[in-house]
């Protein structure tokens, strides 16, 4: 892609405020007709949000929009919106010992609602404090629980597949890992062992970075530095690697771009984790160098796959490896009306905030006495700011009242065809999909933060000298 090395943050605040004005708008429509008695919705058809039955891994995306949109505008009926709803229909998914999706469903909505505590932009109210820190603890320890041991000795919350199954995004969902163990829960295991939470989010990253990311260092004949595999696979009886795969890619040796956005911001926001941890919390985890190292590394792999693999824009096609890429210009912008392969701008959207992120915490270390000056931190904000400046503008941005959706151009299930194909055309385009527009705010929020000299966001809110939330 070509990196714009003279926008900032301030530059998008038009961009971002007419995000807003169209937002509060679309959660409303979406509010009338996706009610919690229904399916939640999943992506649009014809601009209209729908269910898709797979798992339920998009309701809390529904109403953590809500709460960002209060966030950002202040406008108090959107806080009423995401709490009353977290409150009645929230509880089933912090229970849910099926699936990998607690960061997405609990974090977005228990977890935003005690970090507006936490910044005080909530009054203090010891009983709902209290309310949203339970429904947090048991979701990390819940996700916790759901583990599998690898022949090394480690191991890796598995997938809603099964306990072979490793995604590459659940080091994004790991969030709730992290704020349970902030709260000082862990998981009371058989003979009262208890397992430490903040062990098992190192575990998992530390085996979704051996695993489902590349190195180039010749693993198989498709190792290329930073390319994901959105799932790995291995034997249940003994733990042993056997193969890579994916689900929603094209195959399980091209890199689905989804999943290297959940791995690129995943692993940025859990740097910035690390930083509250105490010396002394992870030494028995390897210690912060080793696992920062392992952080970091996989962070930067993935960000610099995704700036040498996506077109000129930033916004990339689904999959690195599809097989109309070869009739595009991948140097061109990228198009989303072509006849041969869809772009995906909810990986788009999730990868500016992972390049910002990262950015931003290698400034951060170059601030710090033998931080070593990181000359990749400018390039990979810009970046981000970049792409931002993409996909929050037309033809992304869906300005038509009469779409539910916020931002344009997402695909769910390209296998599967689970896509709307509109007349006319021979791909996916013009719909919208949950997750996409959830990121779409919580992007534009992260940069009006920025932009407007407010406290710096972050999924665990704000620190003490003590290295905890308050």
């Amino acid at each position: 892609m070509r990196i714009d090395d003279t926008v900032t943050a301030v530059d998008l605040l038009p961009r971002i405020d007419r995000l807003w004005q169209l937002s509060g708008q679309k959660i409303d429509s979406v509010e009338a007709t996706c009610t919690p008695s229904r399916p939640s919705p999943v992506f649009t058809v014809r601009g209209r949000y729908t269910a898709r039955g797979w798992t339920d891994w998009t309701r809390g995306f529904q109403y953590g929009s809500a709460l960002l949109h209060y966030d950002a505008t202040g406008d108090e009926r959107y806080l009423r919106i995401g709490r009353d709803r977290t409150v009645e229909t929230m509880a089933g998914h912090v229970s849910h010992v099926g699936v990998h999706d607690h960061g997405f469903n609990n974090i977005s909505t228990y977890g935003t609602l005690w970090r507006l505590m936490n910044e005080e932009r909530l009054p203090e109210n010891p009983w709902e404090r209290e309310f949203y820190q339970l429904a947090l603890r048991v979701s990390g320890a819940v996700q916790a629980a759901r583990w599998r041991t690898t022949a090394e000795g480690t191991g890796y919350v598995y997938s809603f597949n099964g306990p072979q199954s490793l995604f590459v995004d659940t080091v994004r969902s790991c969030r709730s890992l992290s704020v349970a163990h902030l709260l000082g829960h862990v998981l009371m295991a058989e003979r009262e062992t208890r397992v430490s939470l903040l062990g098992r989010m190192v575990e998992h990253a530390t085996s979704t970075a051996r695993w489902n990311i590349y190195y180039g260092e010749g693993r198989d004949d498709f190792d290329v530095r930073g390319r994901t595999a959105h799932e790995s696979i291995f034997n249940v009886v003994d733990g042993s690697y056997r193969c890579p795969s994916t689900q929603q890619g094209f195959s399980p040796f091209s890199t689905w771009t989804r999943g290297l956005a959940w791995a690129m911001l995943g692993f940025a926001e859990q740097l910035e984790f690390i930083d509250l941890i105490t010396d002394e919390e992870l030494e028995p985890l390897g210690g912060r160098s080793t696992i920062t190292a392992t952080m970091l590394r996989a962070a930067r792999a993935t960000c610099d796959f995704y700036l040498d693999t996506t077109p000129a824009d930033g916004v990339p096609y689904w999959d690195t490896g599809a097989p109309g890429l070869v009739e595009l210009d991948l140097d061109e912008p990228a198009d989303p009306f072509n006849p041969h392969e869809p772009v995906d701008s909810s990986a788009a959207l999730i990868a500016a905030q992972g390049l910002l992120r990262l950015g931003h915490y290698l400034r951060s270390r170059n601030d710090r006495p033998g931080g070593g000056g990181d000359a990749a931190a400018d390039r990979y904000w810009q970046a981000g700011l970049t792409v931002c400046g993409t996909v929050l503008a037309e033809p992304y941005l869906a300005t038509d009242p009469d779409h539910q959706g916020l931002v344009l151009h997402s695909v769910y299930h390209r296998p599967n065809g689970w896509d709307q194909v509109r007349p006319g055309q021979r791909v996916p385009n013009g719909e919208s999909s949950m997750w996409g527009d959830y990121h779409a705010r919580e992007v534009a929020l992260y940069l009006q933060r920025i932009a407007t000299s407010q406290p710096y966001l972050t999924f665990f809110g704000p620190a003490t000298a003590g290295g905890r939330p308050r």
